[in-house]
């Protein structure tokens, strides 16, 4: 196969596919993280009234981790359309499903009008958030990934990930400046409903971005030698799912091993914060809220740097040194939250998130130079959303259910550094995939050994 990844698009073309990919992926994640921290904030008090309140945190978190469970099926449905129809045609599906899950939860009847039927509603909405994101982010790095040339392709691959720490700022400035103009009484009466219903504008701006771009020309090469096989051949091309099982199975368990870390860490510094600093360091909502806030205005800035920093030295180096760091810092991260000030509260977040941001901003590329164009929607998927489900959601959860048990952060910090230690090992053992071609991928996973019985159903 020609090289179409070391030919880069016009300029201005990829500046729009990435403006495309980014601003979808912030709306996704704003609709993503805005249930979390609402689950820390309101929903224990708005859906489960009859609870303790620790206990009724940790019943919102167990709503808030039911969207992960939700993820490796969509990571599977949207992988195998995405690697069948295209990337882009499931990007727009998935903006449409997490859009419209989110303004439903903002006109949601709470536990005070429905009784326990709220709670059962509120719980379908985040599995259908969970659904989308999982297709979500394979398909938007993707697109990035293969309209840019090698050489800068972690650069231009992070800028999707920066939706992250993007729909974060987006939905904790929201929440914010909500409970600064309004009272307990009124944000919890209805405030909190006007972020998810600002869900449906954001929505439509994104559509409006996402439906102007092009196609990536990696996969329609790909897809059109795929027929031309199949009519030669007349041959059934192999399901993606079972082409990645095949053919990587070893990098989609690096990949599963690499997002341990990144994953249980990031929602044990932005999403359990707002928890242990409010309740066990006896800081007010406003100020942890804001020390979020700015703390992921760092993490957007870094994230570029941090890839660009991958096509100089590396993904693996890079990650390592996240993954590492994070472990480092967990100890010093909780003792100055401890201390209850604005500043020593910024201080944790922010080094905690410019330390998670090393680990995620080589990701994007590093996922996509695993796998063959047309398993690379699926692959990327499965290795990264199946290991949301045992990191990142529950990662809220145990880190509150360890903290009601041993009302101490030590057994929360060990948490994240057993997690950091598996990303070492899983990355340490991954080979460097800098400057790779992504044709080249799938010249590899084209050709068939010599003992196996035909080439007939050979995955591109």
């Amino acid at each position: 196969m020609a090289s179409v990844s070391t030919t880069p698009p016009p300029p201005a073309n990829l500046k729009r596919i990435v403006a495309a990919s980014l601003i979808g992926t912030t709306v996704e994640w704003y609709d993503f993280f805005l249930y979390g921290s609402a689950a820390a904030l309101v929903f224990n008090k708005l859906f489960f009234p009859d609870s303790d309140p620790l206990v009724g945190t940790l019943l919102s978190f167990l709503t808030y981790a039911v969207g992960f469970a939700a993820r490796p099926l969509g990571a599977l449905v949207f992988g195998h359309y995405g690697d069948r129809l295209g990337r882009k045609k499931l990007l727009v599906l998935s903006l449409l499903l997490m859009g419209g899950a989110t303004f439903a939860i903002g006109l949601l009847p709470t536990h005070a009008t429905l009784g326990t039927a709220a709670p059962v509603l509120l719980t379908l909405l985040r599995l259908v958030q969970g659904f989308a994101l999982g297709g979500e982010w394979g398909g938007a790095v993707l697109l990035v990934s293969e309209h840019g040339d090698a050489r800068r392709r972690g650069f231009w691959a992070s800028w999707p990930q920066t939706g992250a720490p993007a729909g974060q700022l987006l939905a904790t400035g929201v929440l914010s400046l909500l409970t600064a103009v309004l009272s307990d009484s009124a944000f919890g009466s209805w405030g909190w409903r006007i972020p998810f219903l600002l869900s449906g504008v954001l929505v439509i701006v994104g559509l409006w971005i996402r439906l102007s771009v092009d196609e990536s020309p990696v996969f329609r090469q790909a897809l059109a030698q795929a027929e031309a096989r199949k009519a030669t051949q007349a041959a059934a091309e192999k399901l993606p799912l079972v082409a990645v099982l095949r053919h990587h199975w070893r990098d989609v368990l690096v990949a599963m091993g690499a997002r341990m870390a990144e994953n249980i860490s990031y929602y044990v510094i932005t999403a359990f914060i707002l928890v242990y600093a409010t309740t066990s360091a006896g800081v007010s909502k406003q100020t942890a809220l804001n020390a979020v806030l700015v703390a992921s205005a760092v993490h957007f800035a870094v994230i570029p740097a941090w890839g660009a920093l991958s096509d100089r030295i590396g993904r693996r180096p890079v990650y390592l040194l996240g993954a590492v760091g994070v472990g480092l810092w967990m100890f010093p991260f909780f003792a100055l939250v401890d201390r209850g000030g604005f500043g020593s509260l910024l201080l944790a977040v922010t080094v905690g998130l410019v330390l998670h941001g090393a680990m995620y901003a080589p990701q994007a590329a590093f996922f996509s130079e695993m796998f063959a164009t047309r398993m690379r929607y699926s692959g990327a998927s499965i290795g990264a959303q199946f290991a949301s489900v045992a990191a990142g959601a529950p990662a809220p959860l145990i880190a509150t259910a360890l903290l009601a048990d041993y009302d101490s952060s030590t057994p929360i910090a060990l948490y994240v550094i057993a997690a950091a230690l598996l990303t070492v090992v899983a990355v340490g053992a991954a080979r460097e995939t800098r400057h790779r071609d992504l044709a080249e991928i799938d010249a590899s996973a084209d050709a068939e050994p010599a003992t196996a019985p035909s080439a007939d159903a050979r995955a591109v």
